[in-house]
């Protein structure tokens, strides 16, 4: 909600608890809650988390992890997960749209998604490529988002068209 598209300004955190080999996937304040990420309403079990990697107080900027969010047998939100659905998004009503936000959610350090940077148990933190691969999905999809805006702005003018053809 406090950064929209702006990746460098997600406030979610992963901090590395060293002592339990685990991140610690926090929203500190109501303005990290992550608005529209789909199928995360009421389906996904798991997602990718993009947050930013905290170690002995260093920021180590924006990372991918990958964060369990509902018990594989009941279904049941994990401890530290609250999420809810936020109806259709217009123009992609087969989309399950949701909000998330975490509260001291725990995983394993191994769910790191360490292609491009990695980070060993004892917290020291390496680039092993580039960086920017990392957002390219979030920007695939607001390209397409654009590409697609005006065939369905000709097809909310067709069905005016046929609306204002037929009205007595």
């Amino acid at each position: 909600m406090g950064h929209g598209s702006n990746v460098a300004g997600i406030e979610t955190t992963a901090t590395l608890d060293k002592a339990t080999d685990e991140f610690i996937i926090h929203s500190p304040t109501v303005s990290s809650t992550k608005y529209w990420p789909g199928d995360l309403g009421r389906f996904s079990t798991h997602g990718a988390v993009f947050a930013r990697l905290i170690v002995d107080g260093n920021d180590y900027g924006v990372n991918a992890f990958v964060v369990q969010f509902r018990d594989m047998d009941t279904y049941k939100r994990v401890k530290g997960f609250e999420s809810g659905d936020l109806g259709p998004k217009f123009g992609y009503f087969s989309k399950d749209n949701g909000w998330a936000r975490f509260d001291q959610l725990r995983i394993p350090r191994t769910n790191m998604l360490m292609g491009i940077a990695a980070l060993s148990k004892e917290g020291d933190f390496s680039i092993n490529g580039d960086p920017k691969v990392l957002y390219t999905t979030m920007m695939l999809i607001r390209t397409s988002i654009v590409l697609d805006g005006p065939a369905l702005s000709l097809g909310c003018l067709k069905i005016a068209l046929r609306y204002g053809a037929v009205r007595r």
